[in-house]
């Protein structure tokens, strides 16, 4: 397997400090944060998004203090219609520049749509369908954390490669459990494994029951959960209810985060294999930075999903002074100029399609007695560089790609 470096690129970060753009003309901007602030993806996003926001504003202020940058947030409900409404306000009336995070792929592709052909930006660091940087492609998009693509060819490879061979999809019926399923489907069959069913089942669900009992009956030795928040909670409870740990099947839940194996509970979970591109203990500077967090969001560790936004706002505001605009189009053709040398990622390319890349993290969740405490709960058991986890460049349908390569 290839590795980014997280020394690769260090240098080309001083490029963008030291840009000729007019650094030291007072300028501001204002990026809103668009979630789940009360329903089952509050936890992985929700206020702890809105506190990375914040700890992005104030890091790069503390750097630029002539630089003024005001986070506002908003909770869309999950509903497509809501979530669009709010960002049109804000551009149109409230002057924001970007609108951040927006978990529910539905919700994602709504704003992506809004905020095309403005000189507004969606950094959507937490919505996951791959479609927002493949076919729905947009200049005025950038797609961060991970997405459907990547989280399901990283377990899907993997697993297919140590013996899963037989698959059987829960999924929640919404853009976001059609994307991994879809894309899930593609990697297996690469692999030389089959899906031999799948099920869709309503976002906040509560009984589970019935579409456990058709994937135990299915043969399938691989279960993958295509669901989020506190829907993967639920199943992954419930599975253990019925008894199927003791199945001898692998469990694998395609969008997981800390905060889900921490409701679920080690002895509950144990075993589940998951995927991210971030955990808080990776290295000293994942440590470094949850603990400050931490310290701001109730104890709470931080999720993937909150990574990711205080590192697509902190992007997004090096590239606006760089290209001394906040023209959105502007702002994203910068960020596409060069890696970028992320403090919690590592080496980041975004790509034409507006795609950022960086290595994916396969998980698995530790038994009880491995645990040194609360929040230790994941191992690491394998990694694919940004190449080999998501969708090559020329397969994902986005207009931008040619006319990056005409240019």
């Amino acid at each position: 397997m290839k590795y980014f470096s997280r020394s690769l690129a260090a240098s080309l970060l001083a490029v963008w400090a030291c840009s000729p753009a007019l650094a030291d003309t007072p300028r501001s901007i204002k990026i809103g944060v668009l979630n789940d602030a009360s329903g089952p993806y509050s936890d992985n996003a929700g206020e702890g998004s809105v506190t990375a926001a914040r700890m992005a504003a104030e890091d790069f202020m503390r750097l630029h203090p002539d630089f003024k940058v005001e986070i506002i947030s908003a909770d869309h409900q999950n509903k497509a219609d809501v979530g669009a409404a709010i960002a049109r306000r804000w551009i149109d009336q409230e002057k924001v520049d970007a609108v951040a995070d927006v978990p529910n792929s539905a919700v994602g592709l709504a704003v992506n749509e809004v905020v095309r052909g403005s000189k507004a930006a969606l950094i959507a660091s937490s919505a996951a369908t791959s479609d927002l940087t493949g076919k729905y492609c947009s200049p005025n998009t950038i797609q961060w954390t991970f997405d459907t693509w990547a989280a399901s060819h990283t377990i899907g490879a993997y697993l297919v490669r140590h013996g899963g061979k037989k698959w059987y999809f829960i999924a929640t019926d919404n853009a976001l459990g059609k994307s991994m399923v879809r894309d899930g489907t593609a990697v297996i069959g690469a692999g030389g494994g089959t899906v031999l069913g799948s099920v869709n089942v309503p976002i906040n669900n509560a009984d589970y029951a019935s579409f456990i009992l058709q994937a135990e009956g299915s043969g399938a030795d691989v279960i993958a959960f295509a669901t989020a928040g506190g829907d993967t909670v639920n199943l992954i409870k419930q599975s253990a209810e019925f008894g199927l740990k003791q199945s001898g099947k692998t469990f694998a839940a395609l969008l997981t985060t800390t905060n889900d194996v921490e409701a679920s509970g080690l002895a509950v979970a144990q075993g589940l294999i998951i995927t991210q591109p971030f955990y808080w203990d990776l290295d000293d500077a994942s440590r470094a930075w949850s603990a400050r967090f931490s310290a701001r969001q109730h104890g709470q560790s931080p999720t993937a999903f909150h990574a990711g936004v205080y590192s697509s706002v902190r992007a997004y505001l090096n590239a606006a002074l760089a290209a001394a605009t906040n023209d959105a189009p502007a702002v994203i053709r910068k960020l596409k100029e060069q890696p970028i040398d992320d403090e919690l990622f590592g080496p980041v390319v975004v790509r034409a399609d507006g795609r950022a890349i960086h290595n994916m993290y396969i998980l698995k969740v530790k038994r009880p007695d491995a645990s040194k405490g609360k929040w230790d709960q994941l191992e690491q058991v394998g990694v694919l560089s940004g190449p080999e986890a998501f969708r090559p460049l020329d397969q994902g349908g986005c207009a931008l790609v040619e006319q990056a390569k005409s240019n």
